[in-house]
C-alpha cells in the first residue's frame, strides 16, 4: 500500500507548467480546463489532454481499487478460522499500520487531493479492524471462554472508527487551505518532511512481508491467511508502479525529477511486489502440507465407527 499519487498537479510535479496552456483564464477565481476529460476533472480535480495521462489515472484509479478490497478477504477468513492470531504474524500487521499512518503523513503534508488522503484513512480504518480482530481472538482463544463484553468494545470500536472516517473529509478540505496560505520557506520544509514521511512509509511496508514469511515458513503452513489479501496487493503495487511510469511519455519537464519525486511511493510499491512472490511461492509450496492434513482428518471419523461395530459384534 502506499500513496496513490494518481490525481493533481502534486503527482506531476514538473507538469504544471506544460500543462498551464490548456487552462482559460480563471473565472470567479477558478481555472477552467479546455481539452481535459470531463469525468478525470470533475472526480479528481485534474487536467487530463492526452492518452498517457489518460491511461495513467484509469490505472491508478485500478490500484486504489485493488487496495480497497485487499484486506476485505483476510477479515473473513479470520472470523471464519477463528484462529488468526496462530496464522498472522503481528509484526505484519504492525509494520502494515505503521506504513499506511507515515504515508498518510507524507500525503497531507506533501499536498496531495483529499480523496488520495482519505483514501489512506481507510487504509488505516481497514489495519484497525485487523489488528482489532487479531487481538480478540488472541484473548478469545488464549482465556477459552466467550467474552460479551469483548465483543461489544470491538463493535463499540468499529462504530466509533466508522463516524471518524466519515467526519474526516470536511476536516481535510478545510485544512488543507491552510497549507496552502504559507510562505515559501516553511511549504518547502513542510513538503521535505512529507518526503521523508514517504521513505519511512516505504521502510514499513518492506519490513511488514519479512515477519509473515517467518510466520508462514516457523509453520511449514499458510492456513489461516487469504492469498486475495497478497494477491490483490500485488495487483494494487503492480499497477500504481504502471500508472507512474506510463505517464513519462507525456512530461515535457524533467522525467528525472519526476522519478526523484516519486521515488519514496515507487520503492515501496515495486518492493513490496517482490516481496509478495516469496508470500506467493509459500502458498504455493505448503499447499501440499494443508492438502496432507486435511485428508488425514477427513479419514478419522469414518474409521472410528467401524471399528467401535467390530468391537460391539465381538463381545456379542
Amino acid at each position: 500500500m502506499s500513496c496513490h499519487s494518481t490525481m493533481a498537479t502534486a503527482r506531476f510535479p514538473g507538469k504544471s507548467v506544460d500543462v498551464a496552456a490548456n487552462w482559460t483564464a480563471p473565472v470567479l477565481g477558478r481555472p477552467v480546463c479546455v481539452n481535459g476529460t470531463p469525468w478525470i476533472l470533475y472526480l479528481l480535480e485534474e487536467c487530463v489532454d492526452n492518452v498517457w495521462e489518460y491511461c495513467s489515472v484509469v490505472i491508478g484509479l485500478i490500484s486504489m481499487f485493488c487496495f480497497l478490497l485487499s484486506t476485505l478477504p483476510q477479515v473473513y477468513e479470520a472470523y471464519r478460522n477463528g484462529k488468526v492470531e496462530e496464522a498472522m504474524s503481528f509484526g505484519f500487521l504492525f509494520f502494515l499500520f505503521s506504513g499506511d499512518v507515515t504515508s498518510f503523513a507524507g500525503c497531507y503534508l506533501t499536498s496531495q487531493l483529499p480523496i488520495q488522503v482519505v483514501t489512506v484513512v481507510f487504509y488505516i480504518f481497514t489495519d484497525l479492524i485487523l489488528i482489532s480482530q487479531f487481538l480478540y481472538y488472541k484473548i478469545k482463544n488464549s482465556s477459552g471462554r466467550k467474552s460479551p463484553v469483548l465483543k461489544w468494545l470491538c463493535f463499540m470500536w468499529c462504530g466509533a472508527a466508522t463516524l471518524v472516517l466519515l467526519a474526516l473529509p470536511k476536516l481535510i478540505v478545510d485544512n488543507s487551505a491552510t497549507l496552502d496560505t504559507q510562505s515559501a520557506s516553511t511549504s518547502r520544509s513542510v513538503e521535505v518532511t512529507g518526503y521523508i514521511c514517504g521513505y519511512l512509509a516505504s521502510i514499513f511496508y518492506l519490513s511488514s512481508r519479512f515477519p509473515q514469511l517467518y510466520k508462514n515458513f516457523q509453520r511449514q503452513s499458510t492456513e489461516g491467511t487469504s492469498y486475495m489479501l497478497f494477491a490483490l496487493a500485488m495487483m494494487g503495487n503492480g499497477t500504481y508502479g504502471f500508472s507512474v511510469i506510463v505517464v513519462l511519455p507525456a512530461l515535457k519537464g524533467s522525467k528525472q525529477t519526476f522519478i526523484i519525486k516519486h521515488l519514496a511511493w515507487l520503492i515501496g510499491s515495486l518492493g513490496v511486489l517482490v516481496l509478495d512472490f516469496f508470500v506467493t511461492a509459500q502458498f504455493i509450496m505448503y499447499r501440499k502440507n494443508y492438502a496432507a492434513k486435511s485428508s488425514k482428518l477427513l479419514s478419522v471419523p469414518e474409521v472410528e465407527p467401524l471399528l467401535c461395530d467390530e468391537v460391539e459384534l465381538s463381545v456379542l
